[in-house]
């Protein structure tokens, strides 16, 4: 087989070897790094509009992931954009706040079970750090209980807990495994926990019966803020988070990605006896809880405002879903036709689909994950899952079982033969969090 892939990308390259001398890793992002792609296929993008994306080649995909979960209502999304350029022609950013702030603060307040507080800023990182220092201060404790979930902050207390964690001292954070009970109340029995922090579930991992319940007692029981990280499942799984659809309502919560379809907006929402400790109307010593300059940015809270709108008044969420069962079920057929489903699979929530690539002895593979994902893009389809949006159309979804069909075919054939080496096109990709650049390092760079 050829390797040359049958699309040109030498514009992409160009500002790709550019952007290297320029930006530490080439992305902003270590998700959106070169070596979660195939080497030589991981475009440069100049513009989206609903799912479809264009990169500097003018080669068009549709996409997945859309924004690493941000972008729920499409690229480009009319109400969303007509409502942040009314907003910034006023102005952006301001000496005093501004009536922007308390109106979104209301709207997101309507929409959260329990808090009855919140404060906006950028970043996931933001609010779940400040999460935590409130944690420490009400509980007056340091450690913090982190569940075995991918990723939580780009601060010292969790990347310290992560292959990353070089210039880091060692955290004092402990973590534990979803839905076992007794292993959480180890750790809390174990140490001064100030708060457990947790995904309440993931694309992967529903709770089991009573788990999030008896997570919420047991945090009661020893003396610990329950602290639910709802940046993925806020706005995917319901407009209210996860704790809508699953009943358990945490101390605090962490928002982000969705709420602005991409405009860079998080928010720390909580109950009231915790988050005055970061006002003006406490006697005990304050907390310095979020001071950012531009997380009262009208822009964001325009797009914020819109979004919350967009869930009102229609169902983005059942879009997704329809989405997602169309394109399960599709996968699903072709792997079966091919004989490869034991090998090439689709798993995780019908909005928060992700694919699993496994070797011909059934082990997850890196080779083998590249391979699928480069046929994918020849194919004209980009991203490193099948998280949908609420624009991916029936066409998308055709245009996407297309390509699957193509890309399975070439995975089939490589586990007949036992391996991808006559099929790959450039180096395996590999995790983003890892010890060294190797085996993705570029030449050209000092050591």
């Amino acid at each position: 087989m050829d390797p040359t892939p049958p699309m040109s990308f030498a514009r992409s390259d160009a500002a790709r070897a550019r952007l290297h001398e320029l930006v530490p890793g080439g992305a902003h992002t270590y998700a959106r790094g070169d070596d979660q792609y195939p080497e030589h296929m991981a475009p440069i993008l100049v513009r989206g509009n609903r799912c479809r994306v264009v990169d500097r080649d003018g080669n068009e995909y549709v996409e997945y992931g859309m924004g690493l979960r941000s972008v729920t209502l499409g690229h480009g999304y009319r109400p969303v954009v007509d409502a942040v350029t009314a907003a910034i022609a006023d102005g952006v950013n301001f000496s005093r706040p501004t009536e922007s702030e308390l109106l979104a603060a209301e709207d997101f307040l309507a929409l959260t079970p329990g808090a009855d507080m919140v404060k906006f800023a950028k970043n996931g990182s933001d609010v779940t750090t400040a999460a935590v220092r409130l944690a420490r201060a009400v509980t007056g404790r340091l450690t913090v209980a982190a569940c075995d979930q991918p990723f939580f902050s780009v601060d010292d207390w969790f990347i310290g807990t992560t292959a990353m964690d070089s210039g880091i001292p060692a955290p004092p954070t402990v973590r534990f495994p979803y839905n076992d009970l007794p292993a959480l109340e180890a750790v809390l029995a174990g140490h001064d926990v100030a708060c457990v922090l947790m995904e309440a579930a993931t694309a992967l991992h529903e709770p089991l019966p009573g788990y999030l319940d008896g997570v919420r007692a047991l945090c009661d029981r020893y003396g610990a803020l329950l602290v639910f990280d709802e940046i993925i499942t806020g706005f995917r799984w319901s407009s209210g988070g996860a704790q809508r659809v699953y009943g358990v309502v945490p101390d605090l919560s962490c928002w982000g990605k969705a709420m602005g379809n991409g405009f860079p907006i998080s928010a720390l929402a909580g109950r009231r006896e915790y988050m005055e400790l970061g006002g003006l109307r406490t006697d005990r010593p304050r907390v310095f809880l979020l001071s950012t300059t531009h997380g009262p940015e009208t822009g964001s809270l325009a797009a914020f405002r819109a979004v919350a709108h967009a869930y009102a008044t229609t169902d983005p969420i059942g879009r997704m879903e329809h989405a997602g069962q169309r394109l399960r079920a599709g996968f699903e057929e072709i792997t079966a036709e091919l004989g490869i489903a034991d090998h090439l699979r689709i798993a995780g929530r019908s909005s928060c689909l992700i694919f699993q690539t496994l070797d011909p002895s059934g082990a997850p593979s890196q080779e083998f994950r590249t391979l699928f994902l480069q046929e994918l893009l020849r194919n004209g389809v980009l991203g490193q899952s099948f998280v949908t949006s609420a624009a991916h159309t029936d066409a998308d979804i055709d245009h996407t079982l297309a390509a699957c069909r193509a890309a399975a075919r070439l995975y089939r054939r490589a586990l007949d033969e036992g391996s991808v080496d006559r099929f790959l096109a450039g180096r395996p990709v590999a995790p983003a969090l890892r010890r060294y650049a190797e085996p993705r390092r570029l030449e050209g760079v000092t050591r």
